[in-house]
């Protein structure tokens, strides 16, 4: 399959779009609308005050929330020619500490809450104090600069320097190109097409997140559409900005399905704009796909990827099928594999479960500073994701599970999200997360906690034995307020795992 177009960088699709379309909305936030001359201009004049203070070659941290100055930071550095580290301005200095040591930065961006607070730890480790900018301090989104003068970075260059998750020890750095980064735009658009010039996509998950930059930020840039970005998620106002900025594209994640699902306005909502939707992040359930598509009218295709990747390597095309439970095919000039979980050897037969492998153009240069889960990580040219998949019959590809998480039970292999899927076909269950414990009988068991209403552990339990086989049943089964979630919306396994060995220690 031909790629559509395709540009050195990211800062590219932003002359591109300048250029076609100076005065059309590129960006919506609350009562902020910015047009493209206007975002450009500022990311000409920020990126040259960002290279007079000498980041080329090195990294910008940016601790910012939501906002019409995120993306101007961000590619204000890019075309400055440094690698940019985007971080979760919640963060604690604790989980900073052993990040932005490192990053080792030679500049950070904060939210001017985020920069009091942190002040401390950079002078702490010997970081220039950071610069506060953004709603309630400087606004970068104001600055006049030059857009013909815009300096456009070498596409081979390190682009993004992206954390992953950190749910349990310290988090990579996953170095990526700025090529990498445009390229994996336009192999997602190959299978997932948007409308050129006509793209309103609403972002309602963090910028610093590699989900929300990918399917909000560069989407809206290469279509030359508007990004409407929502500063703090909540289903009601999702559901509200979707109607009031006729919105035609949006990006979500399993978690935010199921609560806009569950909010009771969304059986009000005006979706006749909405054309196209996407899910990532973690496996979307059946039951959840074909009840969004139903209710809006819209497509829903479900994707693959990781941070590690750019960070797209598979979806459901467009235009079809939508193969409910699978994440669809490979994108192009993208090779995936399924390989032995302990040797690394393969590929295995189609069917058969074992781990994903990965390699294209997007596929990151290497992990910052760790050469020795690099060379885990990346063998031989292909990136040894660390997830289950397999094959089906008609060439599709699905997701069993993180290869961490799966459990072996008894000596039998278990995927906590077949137990998920299971318990999410019940009426009355809003969400589910299963879950490994260590169990001195059987090695491993399963726990599982449960959001549900009208219903008890015991008809759940039921249920279960009618669905799946006895070593598959949990051996706790929880109806729980609420489960504990990660900053950028996925389920904390990692958090729940922790209560459960508080339970057993207790």
């Amino acid at each position: 399959m031909t790629l559509p177009q395709v540009h050195d960088t990211v800062v590219h699709m932003l002359a591109a779009a300048f250029a076609a379309a100076p005065e059309r909305e590129a960006m919506v936030c609350g009562s902020e609308r910015v047009p493209y001359a206007r975002y450009a201009a500022a990311v000409e004049g920020f990126a040259r005050e960002l290279s007079e203070q000498g980041v080329a070659g090195e990294r910008v941290a940016i601790l910012m929330p939501n906002s019409v100055d995120f993306p101007v930071a961000l590619l204000a550095a890019f075309a400055a020619g440094a690698q940019v580290a985007p971080l979760n301005p919640a963060y604690t200095v604790h989980e900073l500490r052993p990040v932005l040591a490192d990053a080792a930065p030679r500049l950070v961006l904060a939210a001017p809450d985020v920069a009091e607070r942190i002040a401390p730890l950079c002078a702490e480790l010997g970081l220039p104090a950071p610069l506060a900018v953004g709603p309630g301090a400087r606004r970068l989104v104001e600055i006049a600069g030059d857009p013909a003068a815009l300096v456009m970075p070498d596409p081979d260059a390190l682009g993004l320097l992206q954390y992953t998750g950190g749910t349990t020890g310290v988090p990579k750095g996953v170095d990526l190109t700025h090529r990498a980064l445009a390229i994996n735009v336009s192999q997602r658009e190959a299978i997932v097409s948007t409308t050129p010039d006509e793209e309103r996509a609403l972002v309602i998950t963090p910028l610093y997140h590699a989900y929300a930059m990918a399917m909000g930020l560069m989407l809206a840039l290469y279509s030359r559409g508007t990004m409407v970005l929502l500063p703090r998620y909540s289903p009601e106002a999702a559901l509200a900005m979707i109607e009031a900025e006729r919105v035609t594209f949006f990006g979500g994640s399993p978690t935010i399905y199921h609560g806009l699902l569950a909010c009771p306005r969304v059986t009000r909502t005006d979706f006749s704009t909405l054309a196209l939707c996407f899910s990532g992040a973690s496996a979307l359930p059946e039951a959840t796909l074909r009840r969004w598509m139903e209710l809006t009218g819209a497509s829903l295709c479900e994707g693959y990827g990781q941070t590690e990747a750019g960070p797209v390597l598979a979806a459901n095309p467009r235009a079809g099928p939508h193969v409910a439970g699978s994440v669809g095919v490979p994108l192009p000039l993208t090779e995936i594999e399924i390989v032995d979980p302990a040797t690394g050897e393969g590929p295995l037969p189609r069917g058969e479960a074992g781990e994903i492998r990965a390699r294209g153009p997007q596929v990151m240069r290497g992990y910052r500073n760790r050469p020795e889960e690099t060379a885990e990580a990346l063998r031989d040219g292909w990136l040894h994701t660390g997830d289950i998949g397999a094959f089906r019959p008609d060439g599709t590809l699905e997701i069993r599970d993180r290869k961490k998480d799966m459990a072996i039970v008894s000596g039998f292999n278990v995927y906590p999200r077949e137990i998920e899927e299971a318990l999410l076909t019940h009426p009355a269950v809003a969400e589910a997360a299963a879950y490994a414990v260590p169990d001195a009988r059987k090695g491993e068991v399963i726990h599982a906690c449960v959001v549900a209403q009208g219903t008890d552990v015991a008809s759940l339990e039921a249920h279960l034995a009618e669905r799946l086989v006895r070593y598959k049943l949990p051996a706790e089964l929880m109806l729980v307020p609420a489960i504990p979630k990660t900053a950028i919306g996925k389920i904390d396994k990692a958090a729940l795992k922790a209560a459960a060995a508080s339970r057993r220690a207790s």
